[in-house]
């Protein structure tokens, strides 16, 4: 498929209202992109703002022929101004951009270029999430023929996407005008299950997600459990209507149970919530478990999401609240048993396990098979891990400090069973050893300037946990040899602190 020579490459689609001083960051970002400015547009769309957002935006627009705007009455959610962009929108590709957010300086050029090299219907560019969650496993590599059978594609649910405009219009997808919550599930669910080709571009950071702490969150003060859950029945329903049941239709229902419901009725993420929207959330869920999904969704899981589920589906509310007490205190121990550096080139050797209250995550071995020990009263079959052993896996990561990237670095890794002090034979946990190499000549293609902090992550039975490491380097420009710097001192530590207490009381 081709496009008018005269068409820009990418339309950036982006509702506005009272955007602020937080627009500043999306504008700077798209005036410093690598794509010419006569090869992409920017259409914002001004939701009816009542502050100096049309007037900013006006500006903008009579300074860069590249940058347009349309101004509606305010409709009080971004599904309609997103619509109204798309149909303003001339270019081949659409991307769906908050107001709030920015992007990587080569990312249009770069997710562009992917799309044509590719001819796909879809790009998922890397994400950096500021404040909160991004897709993790999704962006370990590249993937050109990315499908929902064969990647996590289904933890990408956000509209932050390159999508061709004729794939959008061909299939009239467009967002769901009436305030709804999971309007972008509605949308990107149904793109992906008619999308000919969806690619995913890992090796650059193309979109940086921000929660800002002004911003509310969804929440036991935001999120109505009835309405909510009704909203996700309608995004089920887009599932079934494009597959039949079986194994692909278990996949992807198993999405919504593990994120938005079990999620929110495990460890701290319950303990700190109201406890009747606690009790409404679960007998919502409950309903849904029972009613619309086949037993091969829950099979899927982990054993804590499995023995959770159980637990929610039975709406034993006060079995969800005792799992959650002892899951609050899980925690990744992780200890570096060396680390050389040669040049651009290190190497490090870590090692980590699970532990509780400072006690190892239990397994009995029984006859070859490991069931975790969890104080659930669930049917000892959810509780069995054998399978799952293969799948755990410890990774080393590098965030770059300043920009938020991350890079999973190569590893070698190995699992063994070693006794519980203690805990009397046949009781053992998991402890994970791994070798991570990397060469900071070809970390983010050689982008390395700045300061850059390892994690472990440890991926164990329904866990994916990160634990800091005490190595920090620092590289003086892009291509330097790294040099290790001493961690963040007290005086960081109370800043950072004073930070986090500032945004839970509100201030």
């Amino acid at each position: 498929m081709t496009a008018s020579t005269n068409a820009p490459k990418v339309s950036v689609v982006v509702p506005a209202y009272n955007s602020g001083p937080h627009i500043e960051r999306l504008v700077a970002s798209l005036l410093r992109q690598s794509l010419p400015p006569g090869q992409f547009e920017a259409v914002f769309v001004d939701d009816g703002s009542t502050d100096s957002t049309g007037a900013r935006l006006d500006e903008l627009a009579a300074a860069h022929p590249h940058i347009r705007v349309v101004h509606i009455e305010n409709s009080g959610w971004p599904s309609r101004p997103r619509n109204v962009g798309v149909a303003n929108a001339r270019g081949e590709y659409v991307f769906f951009s908050d107001d709030d957010d920015w992007f990587g300086d080569e990312a249009l050029e770069r997710l562009y270029a992917y799309a044509v090299e590719n001819d796909a219907d879809i790009v998922i560019g890397k994400m950096a999430g500021h404040g909160r969650s991004v897709p993790r496993e999704l962006f370990r590599k590249d993937r050109p023929n990315a499908t929902l059978n064969n990647a996590p594609l289904i933890d990408s649910l956000t509209a932050h996407k390159l999508f061709r405009r004729s794939f959008l219009n061909e299939h009239e997808i467009r967002f769901v005008e009436e305030k709804r919550r999971l309007e972008d599930h509605l949308f990107v669910v149904r793109a992906f299950l008619l999308s000919r080709r969806t690619s995913v571009l890992s090796n650059y950071v193309c979109y940086h997600h921000i929660r800002r702490e002004d911003a509310g969150n969804v929440t036991a003060q935001g999120l109505d459990p009835a309405g909510y859950y009704a909203n996700l029945r309608d995004v089920l329903d887009v599932v079934d209507a494009h597959t039949e049941p079986g194994p692909l239709r278990d996949k992807l229902h198993r999405r919504w149970l593990r994120n938005e419901m079990v999620s929110r009725l495990r460890g701290k993420r319950l303990l700190k919530e109201p406890a009747d929207w606690v009790e409404q959330v679960a007998l919502e869920s409950g309903k849904i478990i029972r009613e619309r999904f086949a037993p091969g969704v829950a099979a899927g899981l982990p054993p804590l999401q499995r023995a959770i589920t159980a637990l929610t589906a039975q709406d034993r509310i006060a079995g969800l609240r005792k799992l959650a007490e002892w899951e609050a205190g899980v925690r990744v121990q992780a200890r570096v048993e060396g680390h050389q550096l040669d040049g651009t080139a290190l190497t490090v050797t870590v090692t980590a396990h699970l532990a509780s209250g400072g006690k190892p995550v239990t397994l009995t071995l029984t006859d070859g098979r490991y069931q975790i020990e969890l104080p659930a009263d669930v049917d000892p079959d959810l509780l069995d891990v054998t399978a799952r052993r293969p799948m755990a896996r410890l990774d080393v990561v590098a965030r770059r400090k300043e920009g938020g990237e991350e890079f999973f670095l190569p590893v070698e890794h190995r699992v063994v069973d070693e006794p519980v002090p203690g805990a009397g034979p046949g009781r053992v946990h998991f402890v994970h050893h791994a070798v991570a190499r990397v060469d900071f000549a070809t970390l983010n293609s050689g982008r390395t300037e700045g300061t850059w902090l390892l994690k472990a992550r440890l991926t164990e039975n329904g866990w994916t946990e990160d634990a800091r490491l005490p190595l920090t380097f620092r590289c003086a420009a892009d291509g330097a040899a790294p040099v290790r710097v001493a961690a963040e001192g007290m005086s960081g530590l109370r800043t950072r602190l004073r930070r986090v207490a500032k945004r839970l009381l509100g201030r």
